[in-house]
């Protein structure tokens, strides 16, 4: 460890992270895809393979799975783990915005279920050297996939300050956004800043101590979320993933997505409840002309969460939120 940057380290010796390998909700999403049905089931987001592991553990024979991810690590990862289900399981490198060409490129028409699990896995957060986690020192990065252009590098300290507080504002849900852009363009202006913990520092000086002292999370979390979503695109690519996924579902298939955050959980709520939606037509219509029908049906209409038990086995799970719907026949 660099002397140089380990005191920081003091500054929030009580945030200690706690990580699990344990899949979020796996026994909900389980139940709610019901791979023993049989069929075609999509990963969107391999991660670990912990989901795709349950997926593939309950698949009867001649049913097949697609597990996608954008990183390496993450397939090697998932290919380690379903190992002795390789006969029913593809690895695909790609992005879930991808969905559609995947699918294509298999020859796959229909599938009977798919899910996502968004956000940073785990083992992601285990590896200190990819920069997405704030309790570690480790070059600014924060890529899922190591062969993209844009990293946390160049969103530090390159963009605007106008920029930045934009991003941490909005995706970070942040409300010392200006104060902390303010002070990322300050600091910058001395010299680069190229480690998470020099950036965590940064983001801490600018939070007003009372603030600091107030909050039960870590000051660095959301700004931390919002330049990692920034540098994967990760909220653009979510309704229309979901869009696409709904539109390949047999009438009977079952779409899961787990969420971490209140942004991704808009998107994918606001985006489940149109597809759901009958009649578009204007209120005073006396009767519909846009023939619009709805093409699922929500399985739930609150988010499930998990149970006590599971967020005292892995803390990760506290802020995760499943929202499942079903293809209806049109």
């Amino acid at each position: 460890m660099n002397p140089k940057t380990s005191p920081k380290r003091s500054l929030f010796s009580d945030c200690k992270m706690e990580l699990s390998h344990k899949s979020i909700l796996l026994d909900e999403c389980m139940e709610y895809l019901d791979p023993s049905r049989g069929g075609i089931y999509v990963d969107c987001t391999a991660g670990g393979g912990g989901h795709s592991l349950g997926i593939a553990e309950r698949l009867p024979e001649g049913s097949r799975l697609v597990s996608i991810d954008r990183g390496d690590d993450a397939l090697a990862a998932c290919r380690e783990r379903r190992r002795d289900h390789a006969d029913k399981v593809t690895l695909v490198k790609a992005e879930f915005s991808s969905l559609g060409a995947v699918l294509d490129s298999l020859g796959i028409e229909k599938i009977d279920g798919i899910m996502w699990d968004l956000g940073v896995s785990s083992y992601q957060l285990d590896e200190a050297a990819r920069g997405f986690s704030y309790m570690a020192d480790a070059p600014l990065d924060m890529r899922m996939d190591r062969n993209a252009a844009l990293d946390a590098r160049e969103v530090v300290n390159g963009y605007s300050e106008a920029d930045l507080k934009r991003i941490i504002e909005d995706y970070g849900e942040e409300k010392f956004a200006s104060r902390i852009a303010q002070a990322i363009v300050k600091r910058r202006a001395e010299h680069p800043i190229e480690t998470t913990l020099e950036l965590v520092e940064v983001i801490a000086g600018a939070i007003p101590a009372a603030a600091r002292h107030k909050e039960s999370q870590h000051p660095a979390k959301r700004t931390f979320q919002a330049i990692r979503i920034e540098v994967n695109r990760e909220l653009d690519v979510i309704a229309p993933s979901v869009e696409e996924a709904v539109k390949r579902l047999n009438p009977g298939g079952v779409a899961a997505v787990i969420t971490f955050h209140s942004l991704e959980d808009r998107i994918v709520k606001q985006t489940m409840a149109s597809l759901a939606r009958g009649c578009i037509c204007p209120p005073e219509f006396p009767v519909c002309v846009c023939g619009n029908k709805p093409k699922i049906k929500l399985l739930s209409k609150k988010p499930i969460v998990p149970t006590d038990e599971e967020i005292k086995e892995n803390p990760r799970a506290r802020s995760a939120k499943l929202r499942v719907c079903e293809k209806l026949e049109i």
